[in-house]
């Protein structure tokens, strides 16, 4: 992998972290400059950085303007939400086609680094671990395209709720995941597929609409804390930063 391609990945990797986390809300501004200071880069490695993040409809780039992250409509999100329900039950039906033991043991780990989030208290990082959850499952039904396509979806999804989405206690979230793990071990399709349509419907309820959001922030101070994880490819150094951040800010 060259050089110019690696600072395009862990720009795409950082901003899109940021996206999903909800640290970076929609409609908020990328200004080719200030990204291009951030990650150290020309114009042109941002904007193939850009495009790469449009593709996946997190960003709007639109010519000769600011690009900014995604604002999807009401309606846009609803359609995300149906091919997401779509998505999801025919991995279901593969990974259970495909089950072995040691799938269990995966999910069932992952589940564990969800439920340490939430005790922590850092939501950031719980609402990336639940959405990781689902892109694991994509990964073991053993369709690359389908992984590809599913991987889209709830990144989106974690854009439309943090532009709609209600507050929520992510307890409901991590014990929805083992009953959906429990099924997919007892290799039950109709009981794990009504689990997850169950759960996907609760995540779908708390996309409401939320006008009073400030999305008032520091960009750099923002993505400081995401680039220096992509590019050591430690999450957790994250939180430390970020809790040392908050520690000096007192």
């Amino acid at each position: 992998m060259s050089k110019k391609s690696t600072r395009v990945d862990v720009a795409c990797q950082a901003l899109r972290q940021a996206i999903i986390e909800q640290a970076l809300p929609p409609g908020t501004k990328l200004p080719e400059d200030e990204l291009g200071a951030q990650f150290r880069m020309s114009r042109t490695l941002v904007r193939a950085a850009l495009a790469q993040l449009q593709s996946e409809g997190l960003v709007d780039a639109p010519p000769r303007r600011t690009a900014t992250t995604a604002k999807p409509t009401l309606d846009e999100a609803r359609e995300v939400f149906e091919v997401r329900r779509t998505l999801e039950r025919e991995v279901v039906r593969l990974v259970i086609a495909r089950w072995r033991p040691d799938f269990g043991a995966e999910l069932e780990g992952h589940v564990r680094k969800e439920e340490a989030a939430r005790k922590a208290g850092e939501a950031r990082v719980s609402i990336r671990l639940a959405g990781e959850f689902h892109v694991k499952l994509g990964e073991l039904a053993g369709n690359n395209l389908l992984r590809r396509y599913l991987g889209e979806v709830v990144s989106r999804c974690s854009l439309i709720l943090a532009l709609y989405g209600r507050p929520h206690s992510a307890d409901c979230a991590v014990n929805e995941h083992r009953e959906i793990v429990a099924a997919l071990r007892s290799r039950n399709a109709e009981a794990a597929i009504e689990l997850m349509d169950h759960h996907l419907g609760a995540v779908e309820h708390r996309a409401l609409l939320d006008q009073d959001r400030d999305a008032q922030f520091d960009l750099g101070a923002v993505l400081s804390r995401y680039t220096e994880a992509a590019d050591t490819g430690n999450g957790s150094k994250v939180a430390r930063l970020a809790r040392r951040k908050a520690r000096a800010a007192k």
